[in-house]
């Protein structure tokens, strides 16, 4: 059977969308004694606090505007995210590009390490979507929810320690990215 170059690309397009579907998908495991996935309601962020009387003199950061909420916001989801990632990186870390994706405990890191990476990307890319948001900002946040979904996907189709560590160390460059365009906001992150 042959493929013309048309149905080449109806089957990459179909291949793109199974892959955004499990990225979004919920994670599931059969295995009863797998970790229970991370709490979701971690990463919420409190509403910022209604504006006290204006002092004399004024603030020099934009407390409780809208940097300062999506700064908050991503820090939380980084934090959180990169908790339960940890366990995954540890577990999965010294075989080069070859993951014992069969041990249980790879499995269930890997289990939690998704759910969470796919909770903070969603929560990273509402921060960079607040309304008045700087795209010095709001960009690399953007960027890191990306590619922590990406890292879900690699992770979920079981890709080799190359891929993983080359997904990390660009997650952690765009991590660095927000974390300086907060500091410059005069926001920490």
């Amino acid at each position: 059977m042959t493929f013309s170059p048309v149905h080449g690309r109806g089957i990459a397009a179909a291949l793109a969308a199974l892959g955004v579907a499990l990225a979004v998908a919920p994670a599931a495991s059969a295995d009863p004694a797998a970790d229970s996935p991370p709490d979701p309601s971690a990463l919420a962020v409190p509403a910022p606090a209604p504006e006290a009387a204006v002092a004399d003199i004024a603030p020099a950061t934009d407390e409780g505007g809208s940097a300062s909420v999506a700064c908050k916001q991503f820090s939380v989801a980084l934090n959180y995210a990169a908790a339960n990632y940890e366990d995954f990186a540890y577990n999965s870390a010294g075989g080069g590009n070859v993951v014992n994706y069969a041990d249980p405990t790879v499995q269930n890191s890997n289990v939690v390490g998704r759910t969470a990476l796919r909770e903070a990307a969603a929560t990273a890319l509402n921060a960079s979507m607040t309304p008045g948001l700087q795209p010095d900002i709001s960009s690399p946040m953007q960027s890191w929810s990306l590619r922590a979904t990406k890292l879900v996907l690699i992770m979920g189709l079981r890709g080799g320690g190359d891929s993983l560590n080359a997904t990390a160390t660009n997650l952690n460059t765009d991590a660095h990215d927000v974390q300086m365009a907060c500091a410059a906001a005069g926001i920490p992150a």
